[in-house]
């Protein structure tokens, strides 16, 4: 099949990179030039395991490519899938109008009968929404379709090959029919739906994750005050099969690039709906207060932050990535920063995408390696699981002569072991 992908940030380059893996011809379309040169190169500007090689064996078979022109990458295109993004306005609503610029480059262009496929997250009518607007502007015949994907940073690659299920929101039947075919290599569930479910599926499986979170961490805030242990709580309500014990992470609150903005675009697009008292504005809200009220309560227990020597470790929002969109330490180190303490940062991969997100301080230094940043410090950070933090053995960088302070925002290590190593440990509901 001859597949153009328009937008290549994180979803548009993977998905362009695994379809052609399955024998298809793809076209990688973006209007920014150096990103395109660079991918031409087999350069990916984000940290993804897995995916540059794939992107280089793609091309290096004659089945991928890049380019800034739609005339070529349009014309022979048997399916259009678009990709590129949806960023919340300054109200919470999901900015459409890189999508619509991009049905309006690409109409002049399109072949007859011709599918386009919004992988994009949107609003759920905005595929009727589009369809109108496409029937405004040509009478060639195409069929529209919604792809939504369910990507995770870190794993998108084997997450694309081998997802879950393939949702494809499609009224009419020959759309379906090609879009089931080019995903039955997946060898997984295809499930055929309207449209409106499809994007409403997005927004339901993000939310419904972000509600573990936030739910997990109320009731962590609950054993901090009863002596109850949070992950001993999680042993046993996960024995219920109804609950299950996947996917319960107390700490500081969910981030990234897809569950805040989704969260508060599901309020806001509830609110458009009349539910104005609904759950995902106080999901958003929480969240949102989550990582001051867990500062301002370890503070409590260390002491003032003023003058106080922190390293903070893992500055992505999750493993395996550079992203640092919503990462906890975009809130934490402007939080220590400001109460007076000096902050040692260091991450194995976002230590350069850093600076993008945090700004320049007197009292904020990087480090390339941990023991580097754990030097001299009397509390240590770890916000986030890197393995290569996780499986630190941090006894070698304890200073014997000082009180030092280990808090784990993620419950990843045995207090009792860290105890040993001559920490006082603060984890999260313990």
């Amino acid at each position: 099949m001859k597949i153009t992908v328009i937008g290549t940030g994180f979803v548009g380059v993977v998905s362009a990179a695994v379809f052609a893996s399955l024998k298809n011809t793809v076209t990688g379309l973006d209007i920014d030039e150096a990103k395109v040169a660079s991918l031409t190169q087999g350069k990916v500007p984000f940290f993804e395991p897995g995916l540059e090689e794939l992107l280089i064996s793609q091309q290096a078979e004659g089945r991928l490519t890049f380019t800034t022109n739609y005339i070529e990458a349009i014309s022979e295109a048997e399916l259009i899938i678009i990709a590129v993004g949806t960023p919340s306005d300054a109200h919470g609503h999901a900015d459409l109008r890189f999508l619509y610029s991009a049905v309006d480059n690409l109409l002049p262009f399109l072949k007859d009968g011709a599918i386009v496929a919004i992988k994009s997250t949107v609003p759920p009518g905005t595929v009727s929404e589009i369809e109108r607007h496409i029937k405004t502007k040509t009478t060639k015949p195409f069929s529209i379709a919604a792809l939504p994907e369910f990507l995770r940073e870190g794993t998108a690659v084997a997450d694309t090959l081998k997802p879950d299920r393939v949702v494809v929101g499609a009224d009419d039947p020959d759309a379906w029919e090609a879009l089931k075919a080019l995903h039955q290599p997946f060898g997984v569930p295809i499930i055929k739906v309207r449209p409106e479910s499809a994007h409403m599926a997005k927004y339901s499986a993000n939310a419904y994750l972000a509600n573990r979170i936030t739910f997990i961490n109320q009731i962590a805030d609950l054993c901090e005050k009863n002596e109850a242990d949070i992950e001993e709580v999680i042993q046993a309500i996960g024995m219920d099969k109804r609950i299950g014990s996947h996917y319960w992470y107390p700490g500081f609150g969910y981030g990234g690039s897809c569950f805040p903005k989704d969260v508060r675009e599901l309020a806001v697009y509830a609110q458009s709906k009349g539910e104005e008292n609904n759950l995902f504005s106080k999901l958003h809200e929480l969240n949102e207060e989550r990582i001051p009220k867990l500062l301002d309560n370890y503070q409590k227990t260390v002491g003032s932050w003023k003058n106080k020597t922190v390293a903070v470790l893992g500055l992505s929002f999750k493993p395996h990535t550079n992203d640092m969109r919503e990462a906890p330490s975009v809130k934490t180190i402007p939080y220590l920063l400001a109460a007076g303490a000096q902050v040692r940062a260091f991450d194995p991969q976002a230590n350069d995408t850093a600076p993008f997100f945090i700004h320049d301080h007197p009292h904020l230094s990087y480090f390339p390696s941990l023991e580097a940043a754990t030097q001299g410090v009397e509390i240590i950070m770890v916000l986030i699981e890197w393995p290569e933090i996780i499986e630190f053995d941090f006894s070698r960088v304890r200073n014997q002569t000082e009180e030092q302070w280990f808090i784990d925002a993620r419950n990843q290590f045995a207090p009792t072991k860290v105890e040993a190593w001559g920490y006082n440990y603060l984890g999260i509901g313990r």
